[in-house]
Protein backbone atom coordinates (compact mmCIF):
# COMPACT_ATOMS: atom_id res chain seq x y z
CA UNK A 1 0.00 0.00 0.00
CA UNK A 2 2.61 2.42 0.72
CA UNK A 3 4.75 1.67 -2.40
CA UNK A 4 1.54 2.23 -4.44
CA UNK A 5 1.05 5.31 -2.75
CA UNK A 6 4.57 6.74 -3.18
CA UNK A 7 3.89 5.39 -6.80
CA UNK A 8 0.66 7.81 -7.17
CA UNK A 9 2.47 10.61 -5.69
CA UNK A 10 5.20 10.25 -8.09
CA UNK A 11 2.63 10.53 -10.90
CA UNK A 12 1.11 13.60 -9.82
CA UNK A 13 4.44 15.56 -9.55
CA UNK A 14 5.43 14.13 -13.20
CA UNK A 15 2.01 14.19 -14.40
CA UNK A 16 2.88 10.63 -16.11
CA UNK A 17 1.04 7.29 -15.46
CA UNK A 18 3.35 4.91 -13.75
CA UNK A 19 2.47 1.94 -14.98
CA UNK A 20 2.04 1.60 -18.68
CA UNK A 21 0.43 -1.52 -20.96
CA UNK A 22 2.76 -2.03 -23.73
CA UNK A 23 2.92 -5.57 -26.02
CA UNK A 24 5.16 -7.84 -24.20
CA UNK A 25 7.95 -9.85 -25.84
CA UNK A 26 6.40 -13.48 -25.65
CA UNK A 27 7.51 -16.54 -26.84
CA UNK A 28 3.43 -18.02 -27.22
CA UNK A 29 3.17 -16.37 -30.98
CA UNK A 30 3.43 -19.97 -31.90
CA UNK A 31 1.17 -21.40 -29.58
CA UNK A 32 -1.64 -19.44 -31.08
CA UNK A 33 -1.39 -15.88 -30.02
CA UNK A 34 -1.04 -13.30 -32.78
CA UNK A 35 -0.29 -9.34 -32.43
CA UNK A 36 -2.64 -7.89 -34.86
CA UNK A 37 -1.87 -3.92 -36.16
CA UNK A 38 -5.61 -2.82 -36.37
CA UNK A 39 -4.39 0.52 -36.88
CA UNK A 40 -0.85 2.44 -37.32
CA UNK A 41 0.60 2.03 -33.52
CA UNK A 42 -2.59 0.17 -32.48
CA UNK A 43 -1.84 -3.53 -31.76
CA UNK A 44 -4.12 -5.76 -30.34
CA UNK A 45 -2.83 -9.28 -29.06
CA UNK A 46 -5.02 -12.05 -30.32
CA UNK A 47 -5.50 -15.84 -29.33
CA UNK A 48 -6.45 -17.66 -31.92
CA UNK A 49 -7.21 -21.24 -32.66
CA UNK A 50 -7.24 -23.18 -35.57
CA UNK A 51 -7.68 -27.17 -34.67
CA UNK A 52 -6.45 -30.14 -36.87
CA UNK A 53 -9.75 -31.86 -37.14
CA UNK A 54 -9.76 -35.31 -37.76
CA UNK A 55 -12.81 -35.44 -39.22
CA UNK A 56 -14.54 -32.81 -40.79
CA UNK A 57 -18.07 -32.42 -41.89
CA UNK A 58 -20.14 -30.10 -44.13
CA UNK A 59 -23.09 -28.30 -42.53
CA UNK A 60 -26.19 -30.17 -43.79
CA UNK A 61 -28.20 -27.70 -44.44
CA UNK A 62 -30.89 -29.13 -42.31
CA UNK A 63 -32.16 -26.80 -39.49
CA UNK A 64 -35.11 -24.55 -38.33
CA UNK A 65 -36.53 -21.80 -39.93
CA UNK A 66 -37.58 -19.25 -37.54
CA UNK A 67 -40.19 -16.14 -38.43
CA UNK A 68 -39.05 -12.95 -37.05
CA UNK A 69 -42.24 -10.22 -37.18
CA UNK A 70 -42.34 -7.92 -35.04
CA UNK A 71 -43.63 -4.04 -34.64
CA UNK A 72 -41.26 -1.58 -32.87
CA UNK A 73 -43.35 1.41 -32.10
CA UNK A 74 -41.70 4.44 -30.40
CA UNK A 75 -44.04 7.73 -28.50
CA UNK A 76 -43.05 10.92 -27.96
CA UNK A 77 -43.60 10.65 -24.06
CA UNK A 78 -40.72 7.46 -24.21
CA UNK A 79 -43.25 4.65 -24.80
CA UNK A 80 -42.55 2.12 -26.52
CA UNK A 81 -44.47 -1.12 -27.96
CA UNK A 82 -43.43 -4.28 -29.05
CA UNK A 83 -45.74 -5.96 -31.11
CA UNK A 84 -44.28 -9.55 -31.66
CA UNK A 85 -46.38 -10.91 -34.59
CA UNK A 86 -44.81 -14.22 -35.30
CA UNK A 87 -46.29 -17.44 -34.44
CA UNK A 88 -42.81 -19.90 -34.39
CA UNK A 89 -40.36 -17.16 -32.20
CA UNK A 90 -43.15 -16.03 -29.74
CA UNK A 91 -44.50 -19.35 -29.11
CA UNK A 92 -41.39 -20.90 -28.68
CA UNK A 93 -39.05 -18.53 -26.49
CA UNK A 94 -41.33 -15.86 -25.20
CA UNK A 95 -43.23 -16.11 -21.89
CA UNK A 96 -45.13 -14.03 -19.88
CA UNK A 97 -45.65 -12.86 -16.81
CA UNK A 98 -47.99 -16.01 -15.53
CA UNK A 99 -45.47 -18.21 -17.56
CA UNK A 100 -47.79 -19.25 -20.45
CA UNK A 101 -46.64 -19.14 -23.72
CA UNK A 102 -48.51 -16.06 -25.81
CA UNK A 103 -47.70 -16.58 -29.91
CA UNK A 104 -48.94 -12.67 -30.31
CA UNK A 105 -47.96 -10.80 -27.68
CA UNK A 106 -47.84 -7.13 -27.12
CA UNK A 107 -44.62 -5.48 -25.21
CA UNK A 108 -45.26 -2.56 -23.17
CA UNK A 109 -42.09 -0.85 -22.35
CA UNK A 110 -41.50 2.59 -20.50
CA UNK A 111 -37.94 3.37 -21.84
CA UNK A 112 -37.59 6.14 -19.16
CA UNK A 113 -37.15 3.31 -16.25
CA UNK A 114 -35.79 0.58 -18.18
CA UNK A 115 -34.16 -1.84 -15.19
CA UNK A 116 -36.32 -2.16 -12.24
CA UNK A 117 -39.81 -3.71 -13.07
CA UNK A 118 -40.78 -6.01 -15.52
CA UNK A 119 -42.93 -4.40 -18.45
CA UNK A 120 -46.31 -5.57 -18.71
CA UNK A 121 -47.69 -7.74 -21.86
CA UNK A 122 -50.91 -7.43 -23.31
CA UNK A 123 -52.26 -4.59 -25.59
CA UNK A 124 -52.21 -1.52 -23.81
CA UNK A 125 -55.09 0.64 -23.74
CA UNK A 126 -54.55 4.68 -25.16
CA UNK A 127 -54.45 7.70 -22.79
CA UNK A 128 -56.82 10.39 -23.15
CA UNK A 129 -55.44 13.55 -22.70
CA UNK A 130 -57.88 15.66 -24.08
CA UNK A 131 -60.73 16.82 -21.65
CA UNK A 132 -60.63 20.06 -22.06
CA UNK A 133 -60.32 20.73 -25.46
CA UNK A 134 -63.50 18.49 -25.94
CA UNK A 135 -65.35 20.49 -23.82
CA UNK A 136 -64.34 23.61 -25.30
CA UNK A 137 -65.32 22.23 -28.94
CA UNK A 138 -68.63 21.22 -27.40
CA UNK A 139 -69.44 25.28 -26.03
CA UNK A 140 -68.33 26.33 -29.77
CA UNK A 141 -70.71 24.32 -31.53
CA UNK A 142 -73.35 25.05 -29.40
CA UNK A 143 -76.03 27.52 -32.01
CA UNK A 144 -76.89 30.90 -30.70
CA UNK A 145 -77.33 30.42 -26.40
CA UNK A 146 -79.66 27.55 -26.68
CA UNK A 147 -78.48 24.61 -24.07
CA UNK A 148 -77.75 21.22 -25.85
CA UNK A 149 -79.96 18.55 -25.47
CA UNK A 150 -78.90 15.86 -22.87
CA UNK A 151 -77.57 13.15 -25.32
CA UNK A 152 -75.61 15.84 -26.68
CA UNK A 153 -74.10 16.79 -23.24
CA UNK A 154 -73.53 13.52 -22.12
CA UNK A 155 -71.44 12.82 -24.97
CA UNK A 156 -70.08 15.99 -24.84
CA UNK A 157 -68.99 15.08 -20.87
CA UNK A 158 -67.08 12.16 -22.20
CA UNK A 159 -63.42 12.50 -22.88
CA UNK A 160 -62.32 11.72 -26.55
CA UNK A 161 -59.64 9.03 -27.06
CA UNK A 162 -57.43 10.52 -29.91
CA UNK A 163 -54.80 8.05 -30.92
CA UNK A 164 -51.37 9.50 -30.29
CA UNK A 165 -48.49 9.94 -33.47
CA UNK A 166 -45.97 7.54 -33.03
CA UNK A 167 -42.62 9.17 -32.81
CA UNK A 168 -40.93 6.22 -34.91
CA UNK A 169 -42.08 2.94 -36.32
CA UNK A 170 -39.72 0.18 -37.44
CA UNK A 171 -41.13 -3.44 -38.29
CA UNK A 172 -38.83 -6.84 -38.87
CA UNK A 173 -40.52 -9.53 -41.24
CA UNK A 174 -37.59 -12.18 -42.03
CA UNK A 175 -37.14 -15.24 -42.07
CA UNK A 176 -33.82 -16.79 -39.62
CA UNK A 177 -32.51 -20.11 -40.53
CA UNK A 178 -30.79 -21.52 -37.74
CA UNK A 179 -28.83 -24.93 -37.52
CA UNK A 180 -26.63 -26.42 -35.02
CA UNK A 181 -22.95 -25.51 -35.18
CA UNK A 182 -20.74 -28.51 -34.10
CA UNK A 183 -16.88 -28.47 -34.33
CA UNK A 184 -16.54 -30.54 -37.16
CA UNK A 185 -17.83 -27.67 -38.99
CA UNK A 186 -15.29 -25.53 -41.08
CA UNK A 187 -17.24 -22.67 -41.82
CA UNK A 188 -17.92 -21.67 -37.92
CA UNK A 189 -15.96 -19.71 -35.93
CA UNK A 190 -16.48 -18.32 -32.07
CA UNK A 191 -15.35 -14.87 -31.22
CA UNK A 192 -14.58 -14.15 -27.50
CA UNK A 193 -14.45 -10.76 -26.08
CA UNK A 194 -14.03 -9.89 -22.46
CA UNK A 195 -14.86 -6.57 -20.95
CA UNK A 196 -12.97 -3.58 -18.68
CA UNK A 197 -10.15 -4.75 -17.20
CA UNK A 198 -9.99 -8.03 -18.28
CA UNK A 199 -8.10 -9.76 -21.24
CA UNK A 200 -8.38 -12.72 -23.18
CA UNK A 201 -7.09 -14.73 -20.45
CA UNK A 202 -10.24 -14.97 -18.58
CA UNK A 203 -11.93 -17.17 -21.05
CA UNK A 204 -8.67 -19.31 -20.59
CA UNK A 205 -11.26 -22.62 -19.86
CA UNK A 206 -13.61 -21.76 -22.53
CA UNK A 207 -11.21 -21.59 -25.27
CA UNK A 208 -9.42 -24.91 -24.61
CA UNK A 209 -12.64 -26.57 -24.23
CA UNK A 210 -13.99 -25.56 -27.45
CA UNK A 211 -10.31 -25.98 -29.44
CA UNK A 212 -10.43 -29.31 -28.19
CA UNK A 213 -13.75 -29.95 -29.49
CA UNK A 214 -12.43 -28.72 -32.84
CA UNK A 215 -14.08 -24.93 -32.87
CA UNK A 216 -11.72 -22.25 -33.98
CA UNK A 217 -11.49 -19.95 -31.25
CA UNK A 218 -10.74 -16.33 -31.28
CA UNK A 219 -9.98 -13.98 -28.49
CA UNK A 220 -8.90 -10.20 -29.14
CA UNK A 221 -6.69 -8.32 -26.06
CA UNK A 222 -9.07 -4.70 -26.41
CA UNK A 223 -6.35 -2.01 -26.60
CA UNK A 224 -4.99 -1.59 -23.17
CA UNK A 225 -5.49 -4.56 -21.80
CA UNK A 226 -3.25 -7.69 -21.70
CA UNK A 227 -0.57 -7.65 -24.03
CA UNK A 228 -2.22 -5.22 -26.29
CA UNK A 229 -0.87 -1.72 -26.62
CA UNK A 230 -1.95 1.65 -24.27
CA UNK A 231 -2.11 4.23 -26.40
CA UNK A 232 -1.55 7.11 -23.86
CA UNK A 233 -4.84 9.33 -25.40
CA UNK A 234 -8.08 9.11 -23.41
CA UNK A 235 -9.93 9.45 -27.49
CA UNK A 236 -8.12 5.88 -28.13
CA UNK A 237 -10.64 4.13 -25.15
CA UNK A 238 -13.92 5.33 -26.08
CA UNK A 239 -16.92 2.88 -27.19
CA UNK A 240 -16.44 3.57 -31.05
CA UNK A 241 -13.07 3.78 -30.62
CA UNK A 242 -13.14 -0.02 -29.40
CA UNK A 243 -15.66 -1.06 -31.33
CA UNK A 244 -13.84 -0.08 -34.91
CA UNK A 245 -10.93 -2.65 -33.47
CA UNK A 246 -13.62 -5.06 -32.97
CA UNK A 247 -14.70 -4.58 -36.55
CA UNK A 248 -11.60 -5.25 -37.79
CA UNK A 249 -10.83 -8.24 -35.92
CA UNK A 250 -13.75 -9.84 -37.00
CA UNK A 251 -13.72 -9.53 -40.38
CA UNK A 252 -9.92 -11.30 -40.21
CA UNK A 253 -11.29 -14.12 -38.96
CA UNK A 254 -14.89 -13.97 -39.92
CA UNK A 255 -16.38 -17.59 -41.52
CA UNK A 256 -19.88 -18.05 -42.68
CA UNK A 257 -21.85 -18.74 -39.42
CA UNK A 258 -19.95 -17.18 -36.61
CA UNK A 259 -20.96 -17.32 -32.73
CA UNK A 260 -20.16 -14.25 -30.44
CA UNK A 261 -19.95 -14.35 -26.56
CA UNK A 262 -19.21 -11.35 -24.97
CA UNK A 263 -18.60 -10.67 -21.01
CA UNK A 264 -19.80 -7.52 -19.22
CA UNK A 265 -19.04 -4.37 -21.71
CA UNK A 266 -17.69 -7.08 -24.51
CA UNK A 267 -21.58 -7.57 -24.80
CA UNK A 268 -22.36 -4.47 -26.15
CA UNK A 269 -19.31 -5.03 -28.42
CA UNK A 270 -20.74 -8.12 -29.67
CA UNK A 271 -24.69 -6.56 -29.79
CA UNK A 272 -23.31 -3.76 -32.16
CA UNK A 273 -21.21 -6.14 -34.02
CA UNK A 274 -24.72 -8.26 -34.55
CA UNK A 275 -26.29 -5.21 -35.42
CA UNK A 276 -23.60 -4.64 -38.19
CA UNK A 277 -23.62 -8.03 -39.70
CA UNK A 278 -26.53 -9.69 -39.16
CA UNK A 279 -26.30 -12.35 -42.13
CA UNK A 280 -22.95 -13.48 -40.62
CA UNK A 281 -24.13 -13.53 -37.15
CA UNK A 282 -25.01 -17.20 -36.38
CA UNK A 283 -26.02 -17.04 -32.96
CA UNK A 284 -24.85 -14.55 -29.71
CA UNK A 285 -24.13 -15.19 -25.92
CA UNK A 286 -24.71 -12.43 -23.39
CA UNK A 287 -22.94 -13.41 -20.15
CA UNK A 288 -23.78 -11.04 -17.41
CA UNK A 289 -24.06 -8.08 -20.08
CA UNK A 290 -26.98 -6.27 -18.26
CA UNK A 291 -29.87 -4.17 -19.66
CA UNK A 292 -30.45 -3.30 -23.12
CA UNK A 293 -29.78 0.60 -22.09
CA UNK A 294 -27.67 2.90 -23.90
CA UNK A 295 -24.50 4.10 -22.60
CA UNK A 296 -23.41 7.06 -20.75
CA UNK A 297 -20.55 7.68 -18.26
CA UNK A 298 -21.66 8.64 -14.85
CA UNK A 299 -19.92 11.75 -13.53
CA UNK A 300 -20.56 11.14 -9.78
CA UNK A 301 -17.77 7.91 -10.61
CA UNK A 302 -15.04 7.37 -8.32
CA UNK A 303 -13.19 6.74 -11.66
CA UNK A 304 -13.37 10.20 -12.43
CA UNK A 305 -11.18 11.06 -10.26
CA UNK A 306 -7.38 12.13 -11.33
CA UNK A 307 -5.23 9.49 -12.67
CA UNK A 308 -2.69 9.18 -9.78
CA UNK A 309 -5.55 9.59 -7.19
CA UNK A 310 -6.82 6.13 -9.17
CA UNK A 311 -3.38 4.64 -8.79
CA UNK A 312 -3.06 5.34 -4.72
CA UNK A 313 -6.23 3.63 -4.69
CA UNK A 314 -5.71 0.34 -7.21
CA UNK A 315 -5.37 -1.75 -4.25
CA UNK A 316 -8.62 -1.17 -2.59
CA UNK A 317 -10.20 -1.56 -6.01
CA UNK A 318 -8.89 -4.59 -6.66
CA UNK A 319 -10.27 -5.86 -3.14
CA UNK A 320 -13.39 -4.43 -4.15
CA UNK A 321 -13.87 -6.05 -7.35
CA UNK A 322 -13.02 -9.15 -5.82
CA UNK A 323 -15.77 -8.77 -3.29
CA UNK A 324 -18.06 -8.03 -5.90
CA UNK A 325 -17.00 -10.31 -8.50
CA UNK A 326 -16.87 -13.70 -6.98
CA UNK A 327 -19.37 -15.24 -5.13
CA UNK A 328 -16.16 -16.70 -2.52
CA UNK A 329 -13.81 -14.20 -1.67
CA UNK A 330 -10.94 -17.13 -0.94
CA UNK A 331 -7.33 -17.93 -2.51
CA UNK A 332 -8.53 -19.76 -5.00
CA UNK A 333 -10.78 -16.87 -6.23
CA UNK A 334 -7.31 -14.47 -5.88
CA UNK A 335 -5.43 -16.58 -7.90
CA UNK A 336 -7.74 -16.72 -10.43
CA UNK A 337 -7.35 -13.23 -10.90
CA UNK A 338 -3.36 -13.48 -10.83
CA UNK A 339 -3.17 -16.10 -13.14
CA UNK A 340 -6.18 -14.82 -15.78
CA UNK A 341 -4.50 -11.05 -15.98
CA UNK A 342 -7.99 -10.10 -14.38
CA UNK A 343 -8.29 -6.35 -13.41
CA UNK A 344 -4.67 -5.98 -13.96
CA UNK A 345 -4.64 -2.08 -15.97
CA UNK A 346 -3.10 0.97 -15.35
CA UNK A 347 -5.34 3.74 -13.69
CA UNK A 348 -4.83 5.80 -16.89
CA UNK A 349 -6.88 3.24 -18.82
CA UNK A 350 -8.95 2.15 -16.54
CA UNK A 351 -10.14 6.04 -16.21
CA UNK A 352 -10.34 6.42 -19.78
CA UNK A 353 -12.44 3.57 -20.09
CA UNK A 354 -15.00 4.07 -17.93
CA UNK A 355 -15.52 7.66 -19.05
CA UNK A 356 -15.62 6.68 -22.97
CA UNK A 357 -18.64 4.25 -22.45
CA UNK A 358 -20.55 6.65 -24.42
CA UNK A 359 -23.48 4.67 -26.67
CA UNK A 360 -26.62 6.39 -27.05
CA UNK A 361 -27.31 4.25 -30.13
CA UNK A 362 -27.95 1.05 -28.09
CA UNK A 363 -31.05 1.72 -26.56
CA UNK A 364 -34.00 -0.52 -26.07
CA UNK A 365 -35.23 0.21 -29.85
CA UNK A 366 -31.28 -0.91 -31.10
CA UNK A 367 -31.84 -4.44 -28.88
CA UNK A 368 -35.13 -4.58 -30.22
CA UNK A 369 -34.44 -4.84 -33.72
CA UNK A 370 -32.01 -8.07 -33.53
CA UNK A 371 -32.86 -11.16 -34.48
CA UNK A 372 -29.95 -13.27 -33.78
CA UNK A 373 -30.93 -16.17 -31.52
CA UNK A 374 -29.09 -15.06 -28.27
CA UNK A 375 -28.25 -16.96 -25.01
CA UNK A 376 -27.94 -14.90 -21.76
CA UNK A 377 -26.13 -16.49 -18.86
CA UNK A 378 -26.32 -14.63 -15.45
CA UNK A 379 -24.74 -15.17 -12.09
CA UNK A 380 -26.70 -15.11 -8.91
CA UNK A 381 -24.49 -13.42 -7.06
CA UNK A 382 -23.47 -10.66 -9.30
CA UNK A 383 -23.27 -7.30 -7.79
CA UNK A 384 -21.82 -5.57 -10.75
CA UNK A 385 -25.08 -6.66 -12.99
CA UNK A 386 -28.58 -7.25 -11.31
CA UNK A 387 -30.73 -10.27 -12.43
CA UNK A 388 -33.34 -7.81 -13.71
CA UNK A 389 -31.28 -6.32 -15.79
CA UNK A 390 -30.95 -9.46 -18.09
CA UNK A 391 -34.73 -10.13 -17.41
CA UNK A 392 -35.27 -7.34 -19.23
CA UNK A 393 -32.89 -7.68 -21.74
CA UNK A 394 -34.41 -11.70 -22.54
CA UNK A 395 -37.57 -9.68 -22.63
CA UNK A 396 -36.47 -7.57 -25.45
CA UNK A 397 -34.89 -9.55 -27.97
CA UNK A 398 -36.81 -11.60 -30.27
CA UNK A 399 -35.33 -14.49 -29.41
CA UNK A 400 -33.33 -15.21 -26.08
CA UNK A 401 -33.09 -17.62 -23.56
CA UNK A 402 -31.78 -16.71 -19.84
CA UNK A 403 -30.38 -19.54 -17.88
CA UNK A 404 -29.16 -18.48 -14.17
CA UNK A 405 -26.24 -20.08 -12.35
CA UNK A 406 -26.55 -20.18 -8.70
CA UNK A 407 -23.37 -20.89 -7.72
CA UNK A 408 -21.77 -17.75 -9.56
CA UNK A 409 -21.19 -14.09 -9.57
CA UNK A 410 -19.83 -11.69 -12.41
CA UNK A 411 -16.90 -13.68 -13.43
CA UNK A 412 -19.02 -16.89 -13.78
CA UNK A 413 -17.17 -18.20 -16.56
CA UNK A 414 -14.10 -18.71 -14.16
CA UNK A 415 -16.09 -19.91 -11.00
CA UNK A 416 -18.49 -22.23 -13.02
CA UNK A 417 -16.42 -23.36 -16.41
CA UNK A 418 -17.73 -26.40 -16.86
CA UNK A 419 -21.71 -25.31 -16.25
CA UNK A 420 -20.96 -22.61 -18.24
CA UNK A 421 -19.17 -24.77 -21.09
CA UNK A 422 -21.94 -27.38 -20.80
CA UNK A 423 -24.39 -23.69 -21.29
CA UNK A 424 -22.57 -23.03 -24.32
CA UNK A 425 -22.26 -26.20 -26.05
CA UNK A 426 -25.44 -26.84 -25.64
CA UNK A 427 -26.81 -24.03 -27.08
CA UNK A 428 -24.36 -23.87 -30.06
CA UNK A 429 -25.75 -27.51 -31.33
CA UNK A 430 -29.27 -26.37 -30.71
CA UNK A 431 -31.77 -25.48 -33.88
CA UNK A 432 -35.72 -25.03 -33.79
CA UNK A 433 -37.77 -27.82 -34.46
CA UNK A 434 -38.94 -27.99 -37.90
CA UNK A 435 -43.09 -28.85 -38.18
CA UNK A 436 -43.89 -31.41 -40.34
CA UNK A 437 -44.74 -30.36 -43.64
CA UNK A 438 -48.80 -30.37 -44.12
CA UNK A 439 -50.38 -33.65 -46.01
CA UNK A 440 -52.00 -32.54 -49.61
CA UNK A 441 -54.81 -34.48 -48.77
CA UNK A 442 -56.72 -31.37 -47.90
CA UNK A 443 -57.38 -30.88 -51.94
CA UNK A 444 -57.61 -34.21 -52.94
CA UNK A 445 -60.84 -34.58 -50.17
CA UNK A 446 -63.31 -32.17 -51.51
CA UNK A 447 -63.29 -33.92 -55.23
CA UNK A 448 -63.72 -37.31 -53.68
CA UNK A 449 -66.29 -36.49 -51.74
CA UNK A 450 -67.63 -34.48 -54.97
CA UNK A 451 -67.29 -38.10 -57.02
CA UNK A 452 -69.29 -40.09 -54.15
CA UNK A 453 -71.73 -37.63 -53.66
CA UNK A 454 -72.60 -37.95 -57.23
CA UNK A 455 -72.49 -41.48 -57.65
CA UNK A 456 -74.80 -41.62 -54.56
CA UNK A 457 -77.20 -38.69 -56.67
CA UNK A 458 -77.33 -40.46 -59.79
CA UNK A 459 -78.26 -44.26 -57.71
CA UNK A 460 -80.73 -42.39 -55.37
CA UNK A 461 -82.29 -40.86 -58.51
CA UNK A 462 -83.57 -43.80 -61.28
CA UNK A 463 -86.41 -41.90 -61.80
CA UNK A 464 -84.80 -39.44 -63.98
CA UNK A 465 -82.82 -42.27 -66.13
CA UNK A 466 -85.67 -44.48 -66.52
CA UNK A 467 -87.78 -41.65 -68.14
CA UNK A 468 -84.93 -41.65 -70.84
CA UNK A 469 -84.88 -44.87 -71.51
CA UNK A 470 -88.78 -44.66 -71.91
CA UNK A 471 -88.71 -41.94 -74.88
CA UNK A 472 -86.32 -44.23 -76.89
CA UNK A 473 -88.45 -47.01 -76.54
CA UNK A 474 -90.85 -45.16 -79.05
CA UNK A 475 -88.66 -44.21 -81.59
CA UNK A 476 -87.93 -48.29 -82.15
CA UNK A 477 -91.72 -48.96 -82.81
CA UNK A 478 -92.73 -50.50 -79.44
CA UNK A 479 -95.02 -48.27 -77.51
CA UNK A 480 -96.25 -50.19 -75.37
CA UNK A 481 -93.14 -51.11 -72.91
CA UNK A 482 -93.28 -47.62 -71.37
CA UNK A 483 -96.20 -47.94 -69.01
CA UNK A 484 -94.48 -51.26 -67.63
CA UNK A 485 -91.85 -49.78 -67.53
CA UNK A 486 -92.89 -47.31 -64.92
CA UNK A 487 -95.55 -49.28 -62.84
CA UNK A 488 -92.41 -52.30 -62.60
CA UNK A 489 -91.05 -51.71 -59.11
Amino acid sequence: MLTSFMEGLLCCLTSKSTNIVVPVETSESADGYEFVEVKPGRILRVRHILPDRSVVEEPTGQGGSVSCKRKITVYRNGQLFIENLGDRASAELKTCQNGQTEPNSTVEVEQTDCGNSSPPVGIPETRSDSVTAGNYKTSETGTGGDAPTAGETDQSQQPRKRRRKPRRTVVIDCERKISACKGTHSDVALFFIHGVGGSLDIWGSQLDFFSRLGYEVIAPDLAGHGASSAPQIAAAYTFYALAEDMKLIFNRYARKRNILIGHSYGVSFCTFLAHEYPEQIHKMVMINGGGPTALEPSLCSIFNLPTCVLHCLSPLLAWSFLKAGFAQQGAKEKQLLKENNAFNVSSFVLRAMMSGQYWPEGDEVYHAELTVPTLLVHGMHDKFVPVEEDQRMAEILIMAFLKVLEDGSHMVMMECPEAVNTLLHEFFLWEPTTPPPAKKESKTRPETAKTQSDNTKATSEPAKVRPATARETPSNGDAKEMPDSTTKK
